[in-house]
């Protein structure tokens, strides 16, 4: 077993005593397990999935990050973590419409790259929400 935070930057999100967890990165998925050496990775927009203590395996969508695990003590650091219980999938199909369009637009003073980010993180809730019903 080992502590893992989910922490954005409002603060510590949920404390979780973990049997496993498996990560998205650029890299594609990692597992951690307890009493693994130390180590420090990226975190792409994805699905964290957790294997709690009480067997139960809760998901979280993510934003990019960091993850970082030492002596039994894992930190995930993200923009923006949501339990997928919680998604709401009709304000995630209204923020993926609201991202197509700035996509589409033809305003030069679009902030393209924020808009494919917002598409990517809506469609990330979107999959992970449907893949849970």
């Amino acid at each position: 077993m080992f502590t893992l935070e989910l922490v954005t930057y409002k603060g510590v999100y949920r404390k979780i005593n973990a049997q496993s967890c498996n990560l998205p990165t650029p890299d594609g998925r990692r597992g951690i397990l307890p009493n693994r050496m130390p180590i420090m990775l990226p975190i792409s927009i994805g699905v964290v999935s957790v294997l709690e203590e009480d067997n139960v395996r809760r998901r979280y969508t993510v934003s990019e990050g960091i993850f970082y695990i030492g002596n039994n003590r894992a930190t995930l650091l993200a923009d923006n973590i949501e339990d997928v219980d919680l998604i709401d999938i009709d304000r995630a199909r209204t923020s993926e419409a609201k991202a197509r369009k700035r996509l589409k637009s033809s305003d030069r003073d679009a902030d393209i790259h924020r808009a494919q980010i917002a598409l990517m993180k809506a469609i990330n809730r979107i999959k992970a929400k449907e893949s849970d019903l």
